[in-house]
């Protein structure tokens, strides 16, 4: 009866429109004074305050900060410059960029949204202009930024050590580093599904330069984005700072027809990007497969400064110099130090927006986890979870047939519920049940998390859609006819880290990490 009241008051709220967080507080409320009356209410603070509170949860302020104060430092457009030069000669080269800028670029947002307004700006009208139809453009950026949440550093992995402790012993550390693995078959799985995705014409995903006498484009079309008040402005539209690199520019086609350069190169002018729709090409551009190692170093070192954060958190943590909390708290400050002194894209003007976006960002996911730990208190104190618990093992004991029915049922919830709220929802009711089939706690974070991850770009409320639907001026329902080829190559990456506990246990295991 009472879980009835629960969930039913749950899912009735969010019927009526009710946002995700306020449905779980008020659900949880309805439920505590229909069962103990109006007095119980002083639970309430004492419940919420001390979960948002923790000293773990220290480290996600931190980590949002790094990440916004890096897409407005430009750190998307130089790492979308590296892979393009590196990988953008091959057939499927410009889908391969798109992937692995996602890949770098979750390392240092540990958002999933935050990843797709950083990466999408830049790669969804080149993708278009390239041959490749709106709605796969989008799906594309949208699945391979669900990648955020997995590939360390990830908030959910924090969130769900936080959750997950009372029922086994976890730490951030090894789930960092258990994501690892995951991320890169994740990776691989959506650029399979890229392979299948069908284009306007075979010059999708090839470099391309401008004949000498071609237009030069100037001028510049600033892209800012915003995800959810976890994804801060894009400095895609930022005037070049002096960049530049021997010989001609690599060039993407835009959605004016011209080309406009998408690398180093140019010196003094903005990298522009379009929004348009698929033309035709340009007469005056022509592929060539040629990649000039000159450009490629160029941009190499301007890239070496952000790629060097995932190093410096990982190998900071690995290394026992710091502890995940004080590795954020690194990240920042190196950020910070990256942006205005090296980069010189962040200013000092820039710096009360920067605070107040990480702010706003902080304080809904606080938010979140202070009404999503009162459903979770209810859960528990109210015997709802140790009842299911019981259901389930009494219908069967089998681990496979478990694992099955709970990836389901979270593939289900994620995309209705966001990572952080679904842990609180369901660690309480599927971590004893999964232990009690023998899971071990790395898996079933792995697990839960790339099942949630998934969610991120799951019709009808993933939130990665809308966000590359806003970004590439396209309307939700077309973009979800192009999603389900990743859609099929994440649930069958799903199954393998599910069913195969190596993929997840391999590294930490190898690295000590415990």
């Amino acid at each position: 009866m009472i879980a009835l009241l629960l969930f039913g008051s749950f899912f009735l709220f969010l019927g009526l429109g009710i946002p995700v967080a306020f449905a779980l507080g008020l659900s949880a409320v309805v439920t505590l004074v229909t069962t103990d009356g109006v007095q119980v209410l002083d639970v309430v603070p004492s419940v919420m305050f001390p979960s948002m509170s923790s000293g773990t949860l220290l480290a996600i302020p931190f980590f949002i900060l790094a990440g916004i104060v890096m897409q407005y430092t430009g750190i998307s457009q130089r790492l979308v410059d590296l892979a393009f030069l590196i990988f953008g000669r091959l057939r499927h080269g410009l889908a391969a960029v798109t992937i692995i800028s996602a890949f770098f670029f979750s390392a240092i947002s540990g958002s999933g949204p935050a990843t797709v307004a950083a990466i999408g700006a830049i790669l969804i009208p080149a993708l278009v202009r390239n041959g490749y139809q709106k709605k796969h453009a989008v799906s594309l950026v949208a699945a391979s930024g669900s990648m955020g949440i997995v590939v360390p550093p990830s908030i959910a992995f924090i969130i769900f050590a936080v959750v997950a402790a009372e029922f086994g012993k976890i730490s951030i550390s090894r789930l960092f580093i258990a994501g690892i693995v995951p991320g890169i078959i994740m990776a691989v799985a959506f650029f399979i599904a890229a392979l299948f995705v069908p284009r306007v014409r075979e010059l999708a995903g090839l470099p391309v330069r401008t004949k000498p006498d071609a237009e030069a484009v100037t001028g510049s079309t600033s892209i800012g984005t915003s995800a959810s008040g976890s994804a801060g402005a894009d400095s895609a539209g930022n005037g070049g700072s002096g960049d530049s690199a021997a010989g001609s520019k690599t060039q993407l086609l835009t959605a004016n027809g011209k080309a406009a350069s998408a690398s180093s190169g140019v010196s003094g002018t903005s990298r522009s990007v379009g929004s348009g729709s698929v033309g035709s090409a340009d007469p005056t551009v022509t592929v060539n497969p040629e990649g000039g190692f000159g450009e490629i170093m160029a941009a190499l070192v301007k890239a070496i400064p952000g790629l060097l954060i995932p190093v410096i958190i990982l190998g900071g943590i690995y290394g026992g110099v710091f502890t995940p909390t004080e590795a954020g708290a690194v990240a920042s400050v190196y950020a910070l130090i990256v942006g205005v002194f090296v980069y010189r894209e962040l200013t000092w003007k820039d710096m009360p927006k920067v605070f107040l976006e990480s702010g706003v960002s902080t304080a809904v996911i606080m938010f979140i986890v202070g009404v999503a730990s009162l459903f979770s208190y209810v859960i528990t104190v109210e015997g709802v979870a140790d009842r299911i618990s019981t259901a389930v093992l009494g219908v069967t004991d089998n681990k496979y047939l478990i694992l099955a029915a709970i990836t389901i049922i979270l593939l289900i919830v994620g995309a209705f519920v966001d990572a952080i709220s679904a842990f609180y929802l369901f660690i309480p009711i599927l971590v004893p049940i999964l232990i009690g089939v023998g899971v071990d706690m790395t898996t079933i974070g792995v697990f839960m998390t790339v099942n949630l991850a998934i969610g991120l770009f799951t019709p009808p409320v993933g939130l990665n859609l809308y966000v590359g639907a806003g970004i590439g001026k396209a309307k939700l329902e077309e973009v979800v006819r192009g999603i389900l080829p990743f859609l099929v190559c994440a649930i069958v990456a799903l199954l393998l880290i599910t069913y195969i506990p190596a993929i997840s246990n391999w590294l930490p295991d190898l690295l000590g990490v415990g």
